[in-house]
């Protein structure tokens, strides 16, 4: 192990994952995860993944997820939080601790396992010694390795083959200040048989303005013809740090459909791999990110194109204000013999401030001669011909870019068919706005 990796505060961990109880029959897998996050240490703007990309708040912060404070949260500091009258299986985690009292498990449908992954270590040990850590590799990022060393909470969700599960899965991770230096590292595993269908909802959510570290990653297998609708929506203490991963491996003739939301958090990194591993198999991603202040918001995806006939379709929106900066960074993968494929990619960015600043980077490697691929991305500012029609009809400056601003961002959320998810990013994007009870009641006259 070098000094300089030591410098990283990398003690901290070690120091934390000797308090771990670690006597399973994962423990090898921690225990080698760990080994490997000592050697890489932190990664560093040196690495072409990571350029853009500053993570030493990161390292120089003390964060552990050993602490000695209890932390209280109100059922109504929850509902608070909920989506309104959303009937749906939840799962809660406060500070990164599975909470009994808050979730709701019961009743469950035949041929769905939703629990805790502590508890699916022990449950389900030859299903996860299957899946589990097949698909996020410790090796490409040294954040995935410190979740894997750390494995412990998070969610573990089954969905058997021939399947349709109605309602949704609400996954709720909740921070809330305890003693200032809070570290969790939620590992969720989502296995789907063939011809089984569900939605899940990924919510991390910070209840006040607390400095917190959050290395959440997610795994999910889909087998022939499933059906996964996968939602994440960031919402992090304007002083937090969120490192997310999510990672699917998909069969014949399955689909995902990805939607990520980051609003919140002071430094963000979200990283996504899609690998299309059979004939038929389709990835949809679409993302928006909205930032104000210094916040910096990466988004790096992954698509592998390993067979013919598979189809990508990537759309991802940024809204830049104040001194903020974001990063996009798609790849697409077409492999030897993946023909007659399509991948598309697309990135618009609207930048609000004069201080804002975006670095895009859509990316194609093609080994294949019979493929449709198309990328772009554009920059720019708010369309000075529409400010001036708003204007002229009788709407002030600050509202008439806030309407603006609303409908650029309302392209990607007017795609979502789950409405309580479209209807509450609706009013969360509009409460970022100048004049927010404006634009909603200018909305609202309109629907």
């Amino acid at each position: 192990m070098s000094p300089e990796n030591m410098s990283d505060n990398i003690q901290n961990y070690i120091s934390d994952f000797d308090q771990l109880k670690n006597d399973d029959w994962f423990s090898e897998s921690r225990q080698s995860a760990l080994n490997l996050f000592k050697e890489t240490g932190f990664p560093n703007s040196r690495l072409e993944n990571w350029k853009y990309t500053d993570v030493r708040p990161i390292k120089k912060k003390s964060f552990s997820n050993v602490t000695e404070t209890a932390v209280s949260i109100s059922t109504d500091e929850i509902n608070a939080v909920r989506f309104d009258g959303l009937d749906c299986i939840e799962v809660v985690f406060i500070n990164g601790v599975f909470s009994k009292e808050h979730s709701s498990l019961e009743g469950l449908d035949k041929g769905l396992v939703v629990e805790n992954m502590l508890d699916a270590l022990s449950n389900d040990q030859v299903l996860l010694a299957k899946h589990l850590t097949k698909y996020a590799d410790d090796k490409v990022s040294p954040f995935t390795a410190l979740n894997t060393a750390f494995i412990q909470n998070g969610t573990f969700i089954k969905v058997s083959a021939n399947t349709v599960i109605e309602k949704p899965i609400n996954i709720l991770y909740l921070a809330k200040d305890s003693n200032g230096s809070l570290a969790t590292h939620p590992r969720n595993l989502i296995v789907m048989g063939e011809n089984s269908e569900a939605t899940v909802i990924e919510s991390y959510i910070g209840l006040d303005d607390a400095n917190y570290f959050t290395n959440a990653v997610t795994e999910v297998a889909l087998s022939p013809s499933a059906i996964l609708k996968h939602y994440k929506i960031q919402q992090e203490s304007l002083n937090a740090y969120h490192i997310g991963n999510l990672n699917v491996m998909q069969g014949k003739d399955s689909k995902l459909e990805s939607h990520s939301i980051s609003l919140g958090g002071a430094l963000v990194r979200n990283d996504i791999h899609g690998q299309l591993a059979a004939e038929g198999a389709e990835i949809i991603m679409n993302g928006l990110y909205m930032t104000g202040d210094k916040q910096h918001v990466d988004n790096h995806t992954r698509v592998d194109h390993l067979k013919p006939r598979t189809l990508s379709t990537e759309n991802y929106r940024g809204v830049l204000n104040g001194k903020s900066r974001a990063v996009f960074n798609g790849k697409v993968i077409v492999h030897k013999d993946a023909q007659k494929i399509e991948a598309h990619q697309n990135n618009a960015n609207l930048l609000l401030s004069d201080d804002a600043e975006i670095d895009t980077k859509p990316e194609l490697e093609i080994y294949a001669d019979d493929v449709k691929c198309t990328h772009g991305a554009t920059v720019g500012q708010l369309d000075q011909n529409m400010l001036f029609y708003l204007r002229s009809r009788a709407i002030d400056e600050e509202t008439a870019r806030s309407l603006l601003t609303y409908a650029f961002a309302d392209e990607l959320i007017s795609n979502i068919s789950f409405a309580p998810i479209r209807n509450r990013l609706e009013r969360l994007v509009i409460g970022q706005l100048p004049d927010a009870a404006l634009i909603r009641e200018f909305t609202n006259e309109q629907t």
